[in-house]
């Protein structure tokens, strides 16, 4: 955590207080090496021991409580009485003035290493860094000026910790793209919506360690350049590998056999997925989950949704998550102040409203030019309301306009150029028309997405800024969604029945309330899905990232409104 500190402030308060870390090619390859290393894990003899001993120890693990530090050291060295940490690492040396050098934070980690050794009565003042890319050892020497700046970092550290406050990200930094946390870092997107220029940023960062000695000052590798940032670097992945998995059968149990979840119906497998392939399980009405299938996903961070045989979405089961309860706190705090939820609330409505009169623009036939209107002018109205009453009028008042003309984007049509599904208003709970059944699963699927983005960022979902907290209300992930309803829910709503993808048939009706069959069920999920995946450009940054990405970032936007990093929180709108 040391060597994190210094190579980036806020990659080591991901790890160290978030608790957060990602695999990416670089890390799972160094995690396979030192897996290799630690397999075989040597005592080191006491410090008398070793007087004209000649040994080699290698995953040695020892603590300094005069420094609170603790260390694995892959090998120590001894010979002569005096013992020399060995620290491998998979890139390569850095180019000095006298030939290969150690990276600045290998320097420190080294540095700790001997300060814990020390600590035990071990005589140490010299320790080596092995770089495995250009099979080099390069010694570090642990001398007096070595160890004050070590010392001083590990200060900082601690008290950056401490503070709850994340450090600001690294501008435009060569480090970023090879990070396996970067997007849930997102450096640049960050830097942007700051508005910092590069060389405004750089002086942020270099004052981290004024307190650290001016040998790491000086060394801190930072690239800047005058002006403002010209682009935004899309430095996270377009799309999620990771699939959803659905389980929409009767009296179905999801089991495991070793790294792989099998669905059974009975006895009987009929289907199974890798663990390490989906991104979470979401079961419908009557299905099981065994002991050891719970474990191992709530031990993958893959969390589970419940939702009713008719599509009510109702709870989560999953693992700890996040370890830090300052983003917590702070959202707690913030939602006191009426203030602060109000121009959450005017930035969640305006951009709402925005976006249903794009997606009239898109796909009504015809839509009505007063009508557009009217909407521009709501979503202009919004920024000058003074209380949350009169904002859910506003919004009231926009949705009806646009669920009037919800129809007007309908257009399957059967045989006889009858319309194959009828919209008049929307209804809900239960709904009573096909339509209404569609949206209201369509939403059920969304509020679940952004729960779980809630959960995973370290917010509470149930505590929101624009939505009152209610009992079992996934407050914060309705207002998260407010936005996204129209692009994503409706849209998907508009696909699954514009493209026979869910037809009159997969309905059932008893007694007011309509509900979808199974069949109908599995077409509105794909429909969900394809638009989930859908690739869009985000309007802040100028790159292009699939929907499901896009809640992500704008949640982690919010969450640093809500701490104070950025300035102001906005919406996602496309045109």
């Amino acid at each position: 955590m040391v060597n994190e500190y210094v190579f980036c402030p806020r990659l080591f308060f991901y790890e160290w207080v978030d608790g957060v870390f990602e695999h990416n090619a670089e890390t799972v390859e160094g995690t396979l090496r030192h897996r290799k290393l630690d397999r075989r894990s040597d005592a080191l003899p006491a410090p008398a021991e070793l007087e004209g001993e000649r040994l080699r120890s290698r995953s040695v693990q020892l603590s300094s409580e005069a420094h609170r530090l603790i260390a694995t050291i892959d090998l120590v060295e001894a010979e002569g009485g005096r013992v020399m940490p060995v620290d491998y690492k998979r890139g390569r040396p850095r180019d000095g003035d006298q030939g290969p050098e150690a990276w600045p934070s290998d320097r420190v980690q080294a540095c700790v290493q001997a300060l814990v050794l020390r600590d035990n009565g071990y005589a140490c003042d010299e320790a080596v860094i092995y770089y495995n890319q250009t099979r080099q050892r390069v010694r570090v020497a642990i001398d007096a000026d070595l160890v004050s700046d070590t010392l001083g970092v590990v200060r900082d550290a601690r008290a950056q910790a401490e503070s709850g406050r994340i450090p600001p990200p690294l501008c435009d930094s060569p480090k970023c793209p090879g990070c396996s946390l970067v997007g849930i870092c997102l450096p640049d997107e960050t830097a942007a919506a700051m508005g910092w220029t590069p060389s405004e940023h750089g002086k942020v960062q270099l004052g981290l360690f004024a307190d650290a000695g001016a040998d790491l000052a000086a060394t801190w590798p930072l690239q800047q350049r005058q002006g403002e940032l010209d682009e935004v670097r899309r430095l996270v992945p377009a799309r999620d590998d990771l699939r959803p998995l659905y389980v929409t059968g009767h009296d179905l149990t999801i089991g495991k056999s070793g790294d792989v979840l099998q669905i059974r119906d009975g006895r009987q497998v009929i289907q199974e997925v890798r663990l390490h392939e989906i991104s979470q399980v979401n079961v419908f009405g009557n299905v099981q989950c065994t002991a050891p299938a719970v474990q191992a996903l709530c031990w993958a961070q893959k969390p589970i949704a419940h939702f009713s045989t008719g599509g009510w979405f109702y709870g989560l089961t999953q693992g700890l998550g996040l370890r830090n309860v300052f983003l917590r706190k702070a959202q707690f705090e913030r939602a006191n102040d009426e203030q602060f939820s109000l121009a959450v609330a005017r930035e969640i409505v305006g951009t709402k409203i925005r976006n249903q009169r794009t997606l009239l623009q898109r796909n009504h036939a015809d839509p009505p030019a007063s009508i557009l209107l009217r909407l521009r002018e709501l979503a202009e109205e919004v920024a000058t309301i003074d209380s949350m009453g009169s904002l859910l009028g506003v919004e009231g008042m926009a949705a009806r306009l646009y669920f009037e003309h919800f129809g007007g984007m309908l257009k399957a049509q059967d045989e006889d150029a009858h319309p194959r599904f009828e919209f008049q208003h929307r209804n809900r709970r239960p709904p009573r028309d096909p339509v209404n059944a569609l949206l209201s699963l369509s939403y059920a699927l969304l509020a679940r997405d952004l729960t779980i983005v809630c959960h995973a960022i370290g917010f509470d979902p149930f505590l929101g800024f624009y939505h009152q907290p209610r009992f079992g209300r996934p407050a914060l992930a309705l207002d998260l969604m407010e936005g996204f309803r129209p692009l994503v829910a409706d849209s998907a709503v508009l696909t699954a029945v514009n493209t026979r993808m869910v037809n009159p048939d997969d309905f059932v009706r008893a007694g007011a309330a309509v509900s979808l069959t199974p069949c109908g069920r599995k077409g509105l999920i794909r429909a969900y899905e394809q638009r989930i995946d859908t690739l869009v450009t985000h309007p802040l940054f100028g790159y292009r990232v699939s929907y499901r990405r896009v809640l992500e970032i704008q949640a982690r936007l919010l969450a640093r409104f809500v701490t104070g990093e950025l300035p102001r929180y906005r919406g996602f709108e496309t045109r």
